[in-house]
């Protein structure tokens, strides 16, 4: 946990909503990770952008050594005006135009396609390209249903009926399939589910004669609250180890393994302060309204997510039991009948893990302004995004009535 008295100089000097980012914290999660995986040999490490994509926080990362894994061409442009090299960029569209795909593979990335047909498009007008694949698994794994993006009924990557068709397109030299990736859900606990995907995964890569890397994408759960679960690292790098040296002594062939982490990366280094607008009771139950809603901090209302919330103004054993609600004209509860130290209008607040997919996803609905971004370095609260102001709302649009 970061230090109350920054939290509170960030909210001083900045105002409130805003989002604050301790990098020490990121940095002690990649180290973390790293260590977890040391016995994995060449281990390649992606930062998924788009959990937190603040040019800063990338080039950070950047300076650290991971590569970046992105997952549209505007993502890849920042990676590499942030200094990434294109070879250190992974490029994992779904959905997307063959003339975006075409774009990037222009500018020189790694492409990783999750459709057979744009893959079948894409090589009638470009011969030899060296390209990885993202496979559908049908494995049902995730913190819950709207995270689980792996199985039968999911949009996302190449069902396993279709890999005859892209081993016949390889075969035919129209293309090369150097990667296999998968990536099943977010908040992965469950071991079992884990180590299914690693051993299919591996399984589908012996199917292929050019593979050189295993992407395992990401979904390591994090701790949200004291005591809460996370996912077992090591014994996940136990499982990863012992496929990857039986795909050795059988194929002969090395691989790398790489992995895609977002939210384990930067999720317990955010904190999002808002201030209390107004506390009210009704049909006997107490509402602290707060200045800010799902517009920046949607993650309670779309996934229903778990955020710790502590008041920082007045951190005691004077506990109550409130809904903490935005000022949004929607539903943007952002938890129920919680219990916090005793609200008044005007305490700061503080919400936890509020470090991957959070600002990335804010919106100005209800014509609300987007908050600011500081990151605390070397003990220093540094701006690294300025607050939006009513010009930057109407900036590009175009009276037609004046």
């Amino acid at each position: 946990m970061m230090k109350t008295s920054k939290l509170k100089e960030a909210a001083a000097v900045y105002g409130t909503p805003l989002y604050v980012y301790d990098l020490d914290i990121i940095r002690k999660q990649y180290l973390e990770l790293k260590n977890s995986m040391k016995k994995i040999p060449n281990l390649k490490i992606y930062f998924a952008a788009k959990a937190l994509s603040n040019i800063s926080i990338l080039k950070y990362f950047k300076g650290l050594g991971t590569g970046l894994e992105t997952s549209s061409i505007e993502e890849v442009k920042i990676g590499l005006l942030c200094g990434f090299k294109k070879h250190e960029i992974l490029y994992s569209p779904n959905g997307v135009s063959l003339e975006e795909i075409t774009e990037a593979h222009k500018l020189g990335v790694n492409l990783n396609l999750d459709s057979l047909e744009s893959i079948e498009e894409f090589v009638e007008r470009y011969k030899g390209l060296d390209i990885s694949i993202r496979i559908n698994p049908n494995i049902y794994a995730g913190g819950n249903e709207k995270i689980s993006v792996g199985h039968k009924d999911s949009k996302f990557g190449i069902s396993e009926d279709k890999l005859s068709r892209l081993i016949k397109i390889e075969d035919e030299k129209k293309l090369t399939i150097s990667g296999i990736h998968v990536h099943t859900g977010s908040d992965i606990l469950k071991n079992e589910e884990l180590e299914l995907t690693v051993n299919k995964i591996f399984k589908i890569a012996r199917r292929f004669r050019n593979v050189k890397n295993i992407n395992l994408g990401g979904g390591i759960k994090v701790p949200y609250f004291n005591g809460d679960s996370e996912t077992d690292l090591k014994a996940y790098s136990k499982v990863i180890f012992r496929e990857m040296d039986k795909y050795r002594l059988e194929t002969n062939r090395n691989i790398q393994i790489q992995i895609e982490p977002g939210k384990f990366l930067t999720s317990e280094s955010g904190f999002f302060l808002t201030r209390v607008n107004n506390v009210k009771n009704s049909y006997n139950k107490d509402y602290a309204q707060i200045n800010s809603g799902f517009n920046h901090f949607i993650r309670p209302t779309l996934y229903n997510s778990y955020h710790e919330i502590i008041n920082l103004s007045n951190h005691n054993d004077d506990l109550h039991k409130y809904n903490v609600v935005g000022y949004i004209c929607e539903k943007d509860t952002f938890a129920n009948e919680r219990i916090i130290s005793r609200l008044n209008v005007g305490d700061l607040i503080c919400f936890k893990n509020a470090g991957a997919y959070c600002f990335s996803m804010t919106s100005n609905y209800n014509s609300r302004i987007k908050p600011a971004e500081v990151c605390l370095l070397n003990d220093e609260i540094k701006l690294i995004r300025k607050r939006e102001t009513l010009e930057n709302l109407i900036n590009n649009q175009i009276d037609i009535f004046w």
